[in-house]
């Protein structure tokens, strides 16, 4: 067995589809978009691992959650880039083109080589070698 995808919601799709290809290489095909629901997806697909499916309806409310705190539930995207040195680059490209770094490049107490940023929504996503 083996996780298929996660989905996430987001009010700019095609925004938040642009910093998954451009940051972290994915790959997406045709947008799905029912308009009867005014329900729009991409599935973005990264090399051999679960897919991400980001979707926007208008009439989904915003999420109360708080970017820097924690609550139960999910918290976290972790994408592997394959190395210390591309964790080090990516991290550094986002800072400069403006967005969020969490935590910066580190090894954890798990062993895991990462850094944390915010994607174009806030949420959490971890870079690991």
């Amino acid at each position: 067995m083996r996780i298929e995808h996660v989905a996430i919601w987001t009010r700019d799709i095609e925004k938040l589809k642009e910093f998954y290809i451009k940051y972290f290489n994915g790959t997406t095909g045709e947008k799905y978009i029912n308009e009867k629901k005014h329900f729009e997806s991409y599935f973005i697909k990264f090399d051999e691992a679960a897919r991400l499916e980001i979707m926007s309806m208008a009439s989904i409310p915003d999420n109360l959650n708080n970017t820097i705190e924690q609550y139960i539930g999910l918290t976290h995207i972790a994408i592997s880039v394959g190395s210390k040195e591309k964790v080090n680059e990516i991290t550094e490209k986002l800072r400069q083109d403006g967005y969020k770094i969490l935590g910066e490049p580190r090894m954890t107490g798990d062993g895991y080589y990462e850094s944390i940023v915010l994607d174009v929504d806030n949420n959490r996503v971890e870079i690991t070698e």
